[in-house]
């Protein structure tokens, strides 16, 4: 619990910071963000992917708004029953506002108890989280049917040209797979920022929140999965790989890498829910500059960088990602509503020795799912190829992801 006095010294100097005439590129999900509804609207993420300057991005378009920041060390021994006091100060300090702003609310136990209440008050609320699962289980309580989720990620391709002033092309793109997209390290350009966010995270959001002890084992898979992007992997492998006891040890430990946003898995495609559940999973990470700050000499594998780049660019579709092994194999299927609806393959180049293998396995999914059109994401080629009647584009990551 807080002192009141206390609490208010806090609010007003973020309040302060929230003011700052900082200067930050446009998101591309501010325009997306519809906030002026009678719903939550929650921005997850990854710890320093920018949730907070979106936050204040859509404060600058809001007249009056009350903001926390419950990752203040200041604000630790907040608790659920504090709430009543900060509306108190929010009150005297800026009068009657009808937007709520919260940065990194899963710290407060129950915080999801406040949110409804301020809900059922007529008032707007847009708060962020960085842990997907913890997010999910409050919000399928007290919030059910109240909350319009949005995931934000490190930048795009685009918000990287924006960034750093570039134009769209091969060299640029090969500078973004190499750096990500991370805001403080594209500002500051060391390593160790990238380094010490994998640790914070794998310290913060895994070992204290589910009481783990053994950071070593949990550190150890994060880098193994990290460098094995685009790979195939079992829960039994990495059981037997880290020594843990059961399969379940590696669902859970796997599970929160995933809740914490590091990486990311797909399974293969199957109509069957349990064939999708027991099938080996594919591993990709939330950044192509992660990829390269903590894993050894694998800033020269373009190929499966390229890979991860075009996963994320689908993830930020909104659409389920699977991959697709049947006689060949393919990348990526998109699908929406239960319906495959693209089928895309990444390669670095296509060339004499690798077209076979990248056209064949694309071609059999598209035959498979009736798809007149797919395609291949290269590095810097352009080219149409029909095949069977069907259409095949071949088309560089640096045009594809900016349209």
């Amino acid at each position: 619990m807080m002192i009141k006095e206390t609490l208010r010294e806090v609010v007003k100097s973020q309040r302060n910071m929230t003011d700052s005439s900082e200067v930050t590129i446009k998101r591309e999900m501010l325009d997306k963000i519809e906030y002026a509804v009678p719903f939550a609207i929650i921005l997850s993420g990854i710890r320093r992917c920018g949730k907070s300057t979106l936050l204040k991005q859509i404060m600058k378009k809001t007249v009056k708004f009350y903001y926390f920041n419950f990752e203040d060390p200041r604000a630790v021994n907040f608790e659920i029953a504090d709430f009543q006091k900060l509306d108190e100060i929010f009150n005297e300090e800026y009068g009657n506002a009808d937007c709520y702003f919260f940065d990194e609310i899963q710290n407060i136990e129950k915080w999801e108890l406040s949110i409804r209440k301020i809900l059922d008050n007529g008032k707007h609320v847009i708060i962020t989280g960085s842990n997907a699962s913890l997010l999910s289980r409050e919000l399928g309580t007290r919030l059910t049917g109240r909350h319009l989720r949005y995931e934000l990620f490190p930048f795009s391709y685009s918000e990287f040209l924006s960034f750093e002033n570039k134009k769209p092309g091969y060299v640029s793109f090969s500078d973004y797979l190499k750096k990500g997209g991370f805001p403080e390290f594209l500002k500051y350009r060391k390593t160790e920022i990238l380094q010490e966010l994998l640790n914070d995270i794998i310290s913060r959001d895994i070992l204290v929140r589910h009481g783990l002890r053994n950071v070593k084992v949990i550190r150890e898979m994060s880098i193994y999965l990290t460098t094995n992007i685009g790979k195939e992997f079992t829960y039994n492998g990495l059981m037997k790989m880290f020594n843990l006891g059961s399969a379940n040890s590696a669902i859970n430990l796997v599970s929160y890498l995933e809740d914490s946003y590091l990486l990311f898995t797909i399974s293969k495609f199957d109509y069957s829910l349990k064939k999708q559940i027991v099938n080996p999973k594919k591993i990709y990470s939330i950044d192509t500059g992660m990829i390269n700050a903590n894993s050894a000499s694998f800033s020269e594998d373009s190929g499966r960088l390229l890979e991860n780049a075009v996963f994320l660019a689908l993830k930020r579709t909104r659409n389920e990602i699977f991959y697709f092994k049947e006689k060949k194999e393919c990348d990526f299927l998109a699908v929406n509503r239960g319906k495959v609806i693209t089928a895309i393959q990444a390669c670095h180049e296509i060339n004499e020795n690798n077209k076979e293998r990248e056209i064949s396995g694309l071609v059999e999914a598209m035959e498979k799912f009736g798809l007149d059109e797919g395609l291949i994401i290269t590095s810097n080629q352009s080219d149409t190829l029909n095949i069977s009647g069907r259409k095949i584009i071949i088309k560089p990551f640096w045009k594809w992801e900016i349209e």
